[in-house]
């Protein structure tokens, strides 16, 4: 079933699939030269449930396809063309456990900027359709995510009101092959095209790479907690006004 996006989301073309299990190709090996038609083909997980999404999005900058399932183990598949950033999003679907299939393709020889962003947005808008009217979520989660010398927090609430804030500072131009100041972007993209509120801040730190994996981590569990289906009130939106809309936006 095709949503209607907004105008800020022109080029996306999303399809959540829910109680359907597709036939699955089997992926070609990431970093493949093959064509985005047959990566797309590719990009499906074998047992969605009923907490799954499919998004696409196909411009002159960029092709990705994501097809995510909340009801995970933490199963990852991700192919962009820039290694750290497929690292740290292997990272956030395994610590969130969610299932993931990702496949990014974009305009490298301009920049990173469209391929990382792009994926934000797309990531965000996957994570948003599954989540659906978030009916009986807990709604909010936090993490101290530690590694070696650095702490990372993240604090958010899926309150369909998109805020980021982001308090990091890395002192390499480049993390692996990934320009550093696009993380912020990153966050930025899923923090809009999630719609929620988002907290992400490096306590303490020196080395720029345990700083980023650390956010991606951090952020991972404490979106986990927040879309994880309360025992006790599975038939609740967490929201005193009654209604938070499909698109994650509070209800007037």
């Amino acid at each position: 079933m095709a949503d209607t996006l907004n105008p800020d989301q022109a080029g996306l073309d999303a399809t959540t699939r829910r109680h359907h299990t597709p036939e699955q190709a089997t992926p070609p090996p990431p970093n493949s030269d093959a064509p985005f038609a047959q990566l797309l083909a590719a990009a499906t997980l074998p047992s969605p449930g009923p907490r799954a999404a499919r998004v696409v999005r196909q411009t002159r900058e960029t092709q990705i396809v994501c097809h995510l399932d909340l009801d995970g183990v933490g199963r990852a598949y991700v192919d962009t063309p820039i290694g750290f950033f497929s690292h740290m999003l292997e990272a956030f679907a395994r610590h969130a456990h969610l299932d993931l299939h990702l496949v990014a393709r974009g305009d490298l020889h301009i920049d990173q900027h469209h391929t990382v962003e792009d994926t934000g947005l797309v990531l965000g808008e996957a994570l948003r359709q599954a989540l659906g009217d978030r009916r009986g979520i807990w709604r909010t989660g936090s993490c101290l995510f530690p590694m070696d010398e650095t702490r990372a927090e993240c604090v958010l609430d899926l309150s369909g009101r998109p805020f980021l804030r982001f308090e990091a500072a890395f002192t390499r131009d480049h993390i692996g092959a990934l320009a550093s100041d696009l993380v912020v972007e990153f966050f930025q993209a899923v923090t809009n095209s999630l719609a929620a509120n988002v907290h992400l801040r490096i306590c303490v730190g020196d080395n720029d790479h345990h700083k980023a994996e650390a956010l991606f981590k951090a952020f991972a569990r404490a979106f986990e907690t927040a879309a994880t289906l309360h025992p006790r009130a599975r038939d609740e939106v967490p929201s005193t006004k009654g209604a938070l809309d499909s698109a994650g936006r509070s209800a007037p």
